[in-house]
């Protein structure tokens, strides 16, 4: 017998602010970073923190309610194995940052979707006449904060894409819009015989030298300055866009795609992935969010599926394409010249 109607489901999603800002929260001020150190007490954890007594309790034990943090019998709050991995700043597994950049940006913005959704119009920093990625691009310290939260939301879809694309019919590939460079550093530490660039504006090129110092790959992955809508790519086996389609509109969308279709030798691969909508437009809920994030976010971005995006592929060239699943709301789409 079928169970009534039941309102549950629109009051949680209706809700839903609740508890992503009460993470989001958390991560600004470092809580899981504290408790990376050690366990702590209420009183103490509060205090080191700058809390007021009034709401700390309620804080602290939400955050135990909703799985970030344990409480055991003696009251001290203790990092999950899940935060302690991904939420310590001091780790290199660290993902906060672009928790971080939904904190202090997105959050704001997401409040003025319904007037996206009236006008079309960008509600970011363009409201008000500012270029947000013009005063990002010259500050290094915010460019690179930008660039490593970048890296820690598609560090899944990257690993996946190292393991799964069939690199051992090919001997080179561009990463363009590499920003900090974790895609072509995963492909790189996964497949030893492959040498990659990196392609992006010319500022992000130190953050990604540094990066690629540290991984110890300076000898197979380099780095090449330029706008891929006014320079050519570098000419490589294989050029990958992650997360980079979604940000344009459709004309750029296909600019890029034939500009990897120049790129390439006959034989030669273009790698596209972002959250992929699925064909039918019913089941991935975040790739249909984030392409209304960017509305909120571009003036003419949008989020797409995987049979819009074999269409465009096959437009600007490519003969064969297939989409392939990697990880969460993340697909690839591949396209053979």
């Amino acid at each position: 017998m079928d169970s009534p109607p039941s309102p549950e489901r629109i009051l949680q999603t209706g809700f839903a602010f609740w508890p992503a800002k009460t993470l989001l929260s958390a991560v600004e001020m470092e809580v899981f970073t504290e408790l990376a150190r050690h366990p702590e007490p209420l009183d103490a954890l509060a205090a080191r923190l700058g809390l007021h007594p009034r709401g700390a309790r309620d804080f602290f034990d939400t955050l135990v309610a909703l799985g970030f943090l344990t409480r055991d019998e003696n009251g001290l709050y203790a990092n999950t194995p899940e935060t302690e991995l991904f939420l310590d700043k001091r780790k290199p597994s660290y993902i906060g940052g672009i928790l971080e950049m939904a904190n202090h940006r997105l959050y704001p913005f997401w409040g003025a979707l319904t007037t996206a959704l009236r006008t079309g119009e960008p509600q970011n920093e363009a409201r008000s006449g500012e270029d947000m990625f013009a005063k990002l691009y010259a500050d290094p310290a915010r460019l690179k904060e930008f660039l490593r939260a970048m890296s820690g939301v598609s560090r899944g879809a990257n690993l996946a894409i190292a393991r799964q694309f069939p690199w051992d019919r090919y001997r080179t590939y561009v990463d363009a819009g590499t920003a900090q460079g974790d895609l072509a550093v995963q492909i790189a530490l996964a497949n030893p015989h492959l040498r990659g660039i990196g392609f992006d504006l010319p500022e992000v090129g130190p953050v990604f030298e540094d990066y690629v110092a540290e991984s110890g790959l300076n000898d197979r992955l380099t780095f090449t300055g330029g706008s891929f809508f006014n320079d050519p790519l570098p000419k490589a086996d294989v050029v990958l866009y992650g997360h980079i389609l979604h940000d344009w509109d459709l004309d750029q969308k296909k600019h890029l795609l034939r500009a990897a279709w120049e790129a390439v030798p006959t034989g030669g691969a273009v790698v596209v992935y972002d959250s992929i909508i699925d064909d039918a437009r019913r089941e991935n809920a975040f790739g249909l969010m984030m392409s209304l994030n960017m509305l909120v976010e571009t003036s003419g971005g949008f989020d797409y599926t995987g049979a819009d995006c074999q269409e465009w592929m096959q437009e600007a060239g490519f003969k064969e394409t297939r989409v392939e699943h990697l990880v969460g709301p993340d697909s690839m789409v591949i396209g053979i010249k």
